[in-house]
């Protein structure tokens, strides 16, 4: 089988972006890293070709964030490119814009709390009676 994730030839980009993430990703990371959300996300972390910005394994959660070069046309095609892969694998993707970070972030993580409990929910099979 095929390795998909974290793939040896992307590591030292990961790696690279996690060293220079930008302001938005710093503050997001802040409040999901160490557990401290209730679930684990990792950040600058690889699925296939591409590379996520936060991840929850135990959701097959992606959550990008998104700059204002992400409206450039270009830019937006390889975004659904990316999304469309995660879909085939059976990974959820959420976008957040980094202004949405800066200035509104009760209710991205209010927004985010809600989604995890519903994958959290969705994926627990249901106990016997």
């Amino acid at each position: 089988m095929t390795k998909i994730y974290n793939r040896k030839k992307l590591q030292e980009f990961r790696s690279e972006l996690r060293n220079r993430m930008t302001k938005s990703e710093v503050v997001f990371w802040k409040f999901v890293q160490n557990d401290q959300f209730g679930y684990r996300f990792r950040r600058q972390y690889g699925i296939g070709n591409y590379i996520i910005d936060f991840y929850c394994p135990k959701l097959k959660l992606a959550i990008e964030i998104d700059g204002i070069t992400h409206a450039d046309e270009k830019v937006l095609e390889k975004d659904l490119m990316k999304e469309g892969f995660l879909k085939s694998i059976g990974v959820s993707l959420r976008r957040y814009s980094s202004d949405q970070i800066l200035n509104d972030l009760n209710n991205v993580l209010m927004d985010l709390g809600v989604m995890c409990g519903k994958y959290e929910a969705s994926a627990t099979p249901p106990t016997p009676s």
